[in-house]
């Protein structure tokens, strides 16, 4: 438990060093979002958070049923 502690604050340390050094404007979270999406791409990190400023648009997956009817 104590090593999944300091993971995630190691983590979220790194991010924010990251964050601050290439001045980008996304929040932490949005960051992350971006970085475990493109973990295992060959994509320099200042590419792929060069369109974190706008908003997330949620799609919609036609495939996938409603619960409750709006």
């Amino acid at each position: 438990m104590k090593t999944q502690i300091w993971i995630a604050v190691c983590t979220y340390l790194l991010v924010a060093i990251v964050r601050k050094r290439l001045d980008v404007k996304a929040n932490l979270y949005t960051i992350l979002q971006v970085l475990s999406v493109t973990i295992l791409e060959k994509t320099p990190i200042l590419q792929a958070l060069s369109g974190t400023e706008s908003p997330i648009v949620e799609v919609q997956d036609h495939n996938q049923l409603l619960l409750f009817d709006l």
